[in-house]
């Protein structure tokens, strides 16, 4: 089995004594797995996922575990085939409270702060759920979210016959004026709802499967709002390190979330077609 051969290379064990599943994941399965060698390790796996999928998250996971910002789980090993799988730490996890939400809401701001590098984008494409998430380097912020966020997701709602509403294109032609001042590129972990964290055994906030890339870090404060789920601790703690800008809760915020909106259109279908129109609405009359 490949993932006994990877424990065996990398010494955590030659055999799986014991598999749990775990809960919580919408594309990909997961499992707690327990080997001979007493190492209690996860274990995701999904046999439909591209090539290079678990590749992308272990760059990501490796990518803010550098930052020392917050903790995420190590990735040990993964494979493309026959069955796509990536073998990580395994976390015990611990009810959520108030002292972990105000030490994730520094964390991010940390994260944040990590300086990456003058263009954003990433060296590779990643997803966001299973759709191609493009990250072509670009040294222009509001021409990246144009071209690589916002209009990718846009045509292929179109393709399904949504989001024809002739708002969307007025947006997008006022999308580089609007992001113009943002200058420096931000580690972001690019995917962040409430179901992407959670508090370990030691009360450390935890996040994981990262969507990550160098862009700029209020797009995943807007995705934490978008479905709730993040106290006001977390966020006043987040201010206390890195002040939010007006023009964040002015028309910024519905600009990023736009793009997770126009993503669950094509993921799940028209549900989602309503709040991305009223989005596009708001950002519009603030900026257009």
């Amino acid at each position: 089995m490949e993932v006994e051969r990877a424990l065996a290379d990398l010494g955590l064990g030659r055999r799986i004594e014991a598999s749990v599943p775990v809960t919580g994941g919408c594309i990909s399965s997961g499992a707690r797995i327990d080997t001979d060698s007493g190492k209690a390790l996860f274990l995701k796996w999904n046999p439909s996922s591209p090539p290079g999928m678990f590749e992308a998250e272990a760059e990501g996971l490796d990518a803010l575990a550098d930052a020392s910002a917050v903790r995420v789980p190590r990735s040990f090993a993964w494979r493309d085939e026959p069955t796509a799988w990536i073998l990580m730490e395994f976390i015990t996890q611990s009810p959520a409270n108030r002292d972990a939400e105000q030490a994730l809401g520094r964390g991010l701001a940390d994260l944040h702060a990590h300086r990456v590098g003058e263009r954003f984008g990433w060296e590779r494409d990643n997803w966001i759920g299973s759709l191609v998430q493009r990250n072509t380097p670009s040294e222009d912020w509001g021409g990246f979210w144009r071209e690589h966020r916002i209009e990718p997701q846009l045509a292929l709602a179109r393709r399904s016959g949504f989001a024809r509403d002739a708002v969307f294109d007025a947006l997008i032609d006022i999308i580089p004026g609007s992001l113009s001042d943002v200058a420096q590129p931000q580690l972001v972990h690019g995917d962040l709802w409430s179901g992407h964290w959670f508090v370990s055994d030691r009360n450390e906030p935890v996040v994981i499967d990262p969507a990550a890339y160098r862009g700029h870090g209020e797009v995943d404060l807007a995705m934490s709002e978008l479905f709730g789920g993040f106290g006001e601790a977390f966020y006043d703690a987040y201010r206390e390190v890195q002040p939010i800008p007006s023009a964040y809760t002015s028309y910024r915020r519905d600009l990023y979330q736009l793009y997770y909106l126009l993503a669950h259109v094509n993921l799940f279908g028209g549900a989602y077609e309503v709040p991305a129109l009223r989005a596009a609405r708001r950002v519009l009359s603030e900026v257009g």
